[in-house]
């Protein structure tokens, strides 16, 4: 759904007052119930097939069974969802402000929703899943995430990515890639312009080579088990390709949530080098 809507040319607005358009606008709303659909029969199918309970607030387990990894998850997800609603609603007619409250509104909605169907039921394993106060905590840092970095341009060099090692994932014990924790990392990327003065860059450095600080887990028990990996690397950053225009501007404001296969170094625990880090 997100890819799709990402393939429209959504450029951003200053002005504050714009003509909605009813036929974008509804196009957007149509698919955007198509997916909230789709999204609950893939959510059910995951997590809410076992027996139903009473509402209940998980706070025993929360932080234990992903070591937190889950909610850089919540983090990064909301964050996307925010992002793309919030170009959708530019493309539409809003102006930027808008848009901007908007895409994160739709965010806080979605994953609101998601967190109180948790909290009435069970997984697979007749565990308690419940209300996550710390998913609901990163939930609303990743939705607010482009509203911060509109008010604070400081910010505009940073990026939140995510990758799959997609060679190790087992279908069989994780129903989609997003729920292995295990082969999920998490990225925060910086572009060349927070660390490069503007005279230099292109000149004796690269400007789309950045430097991304990593996040992942290994050997996870599900109470509490399990070791914390920290990377880093570099971060080729797409968002200084050369080309603009439409269609080729969506396609890197997609691909840019994604930080592609680089060398990285693993930090913790031990120092270990690796040629491509997926």
């Amino acid at each position: 759904m997100i890819v799709f809507f990402s393939c429209f040319s959504l450029k951003a607005k200053t002005d504050t007052l714009s003509t909605v358009s009813p036929l974008r606008l509804v196009c957007v709303g149509g698919i955007t119930t198509a997916g909230f659909v789709y999204g609950h029969a893939l959510q059910n199918n995951l997590w809410w097939k076992g027996e139903k309970t009473d509402f209940y607030i998980n706070t025993h387990r929360d932080w234990e069974y992903a070591l937190g990894a889950d909610k850089l998850g919540h983090c990064f997800f909301s964050s996307l969802v925010s992002t793309t609603y919030s170009r959708l609603c530019m493309w539409t007619g809003m102006d930027t402000v808008s848009s901007l409250y908007t895409g994160a509104g739709i965010a806080m909605a979605y994953q609101t929703y998601i967190e109180i169907r948790d909290g009435f039921s069970r997984d697979n394993g007749g565990g308690y899943l419940g209300f996550s106060p710390g998913d609901m905590i990163a939930n609303t840092v990743g939705a607010s995430l482009p509203l911060l970095t509109y008010y604070y341009p400081a910010l505009q060099p940073f990026s939140f990515q995510i990758s799959f090692d997609w060679k190790n994932y087992n279908p069989q014990r994780y129903g989609a890639i997003i729920d292995d924790y295990e082969n999920t990392t998490h990225w925060i990327s910086v572009g060349s312009e927070a660390f490069i003065p503007a005279s230099w860059r292109n000149t004796w450095y690269p400007s789309w080579i950045g430097f991304s600080i990593g996040h992942s887990v290994k050997h996870l028990t599900g109470n509490g088990g399990g070791t914390h990996e920290l990377y880093l690397s570099l971060y080729w950053d797409i968002r200084k390709i050369p080309l603009s225009g439409g269609l080729w501007d969506s396609i890197i404001a997609t691909l840019s949530h994604y930080r592609l296969p680089a060398p990285a170094v693993r930090i913790v625990p031990g120092i270990t080098w690796i040629g491509l880090k997926l």
